[in-house]
């Protein structure tokens, strides 16, 4: 489970969110408090560590100290009084909502809050929308509602109206690099590296300022758009990133997938007494069903993040040719960028762009196989014949 790191007060860790932890820390101290609340914003943003963080402050006599047992317990996920969702499914289904109705009718043990935070409400299906919506509409005293979503329109317009809205913005690099240094003791040039190869995602800055493993599998989707050369050369990029991206998502899955397994086995006595029960056969095809849907978006995610980097690769190359002024997100690899400056118009790395996110729409939307839809897309990102140097 992913953990708020331990700060002078639970409000340092939201790197350049000032405008809504003031918003924040004033409900938390009794001025405009809602009983719903949307947190917005970009992937990496800290949507999910603002509504834990206000979580934290609600709970805490001094809103927000950071240091009190309610504060620490909250951003260790184990106060409780705060219940946190989240999905490594594809979506939240009716049953997981209906469990926590349930849990939002019932009085906080403690003498502050009862919260439920959801962090992928993006991911609610139409029978879990409804669900949730007549506990929003419908609340008791005590009990608010954080739904986290990468925007409004990702929301039923029935919830969304009922919940005060927190926009969190992108980070800027210098905000995620002094972070990087101050909360994980980065040295400045790779926190500045890692803050600027995120674009501005918190997670995302961590894992490159912390694993070598990490930075070098983003070099090496960063250096895809100066060799695709030829036709040979598109297809084998997009099998080398199908099989790298299934391979990363294949070992975060792994370990959970058997311990989940081990988990199973012991709860229905298989291993101590050498059978298997009548009701483990079901059990056991929920498990696996459930570890494929996981599995399934693992791989997305990962190939989602790696088309990201490609597309600043892209971002970088129309910001030279249009004389943009700042440092590239892509600095390390100014070469290639130079490259794809003189072998292309900033309205074709465009167009380049667009064919990218047609493969992330086709792949997160219409369910077009992973390894298709790179192929298509690496065609599209081709040097063109006549314009190589």
């Amino acid at each position: 489970m992913t953990t708020l790191p331990r700060p002078a007060t639970v409000w340092d860790s939201l790197v350049g969110q000032q405008r809504p932890v003031e918003a924040l820390r004033g409900a938390a101290s009794g001025q405009g408090m809602s009983h719903a609340w949307l947190f917005t914003g970009p992937p990496g943003s800290g949507r999910s560590n603002a509504a834990i963080a206000f979580a934290a402050a609600l709970q805490c006599p001094d809103q927000g100290c950071g240091d009190c047992h309610d504060c620490r317990t909250v951003l260790g996920g184990s106060h409780g009084d705060v219940t946190v969702v989240r999905t490594e499914k594809l979506s939240i289904g009716v049953d997981e909502v209906r469990e926590l109705v349930r849990r939002s009718a019932l009085a906080p043990v403690g003498r502050r809050w009862q919260v439920l935070v959801v962090e992928d409400a993006d991911r609610l299906t139409d029978q879990a929308c409804n669900a949730l919506l007549k506990a929003i509409e419908e609340p008791t005293d005590r009990t608010v509602w954080m739904l986290c979503a990468p925007t409004v329109e990702d929301v039923l317009p029935t919830i969304r109206s009922r919940c005060r809205l927190v926009t969190l913005a992108t980070p800027a690099p210098a905000d995620v690099a002094a972070f990087l240094s101050r909360i994980d003791d980065v040295p400045d040039a790779l926190a500045s590296y890692a803050a600027r190869a995120s674009q501005g995602h918190i997670g995302r800055a961590r894992a490159l300022a912390r694993d070598e493993a990490t930075r070098n599998r983003r070099r090496e989707v960063v250096s895809l758009p100066a060799r695709l050369t030829t036709l040979g050369a598109c297809m084998t990029a997009a099998a080398n990133l199908h099989d790298v991206t299934k391979e990363e998502a294949d070992q975060l899955t792994g370990e959970l997938d058997a311990r989940e397994k081990v988990d199973l086995d012991s709860a229905y006595g298989v291993v101590e007494r050498g059978r298997r029960p009548r009701e483990y056969a079901p059990a056991l095809r929920d498990l696996e069903k459930g570890q494929k849907t996981r599995a399934k978006r693992r791989h997305l995610d990962v190939v989602d993040r790696a088309l990201m980097d490609l597309v600043s690769v892209y971002r970088d190359a129309i910001a030279v040719a249009t004389g943009a002024h700042g440092l590239l997100v892509n600095e390390e690899i100014r070469g290639d960028v130079d490259l794809l400056v003189r072998t292309s118009t900033p309205e074709l790395n465009l167009r380049r762009i667009d064919a990218i996110f047609a493969a992330r729409e086709q792949m997160l939307e219409f369910n077009v196989p992973v390894a298709l839809a790179l192929e298509s897309m690496m065609v599209a990102l081709q040097v063109p014949e006549g314009s190589r140097r």
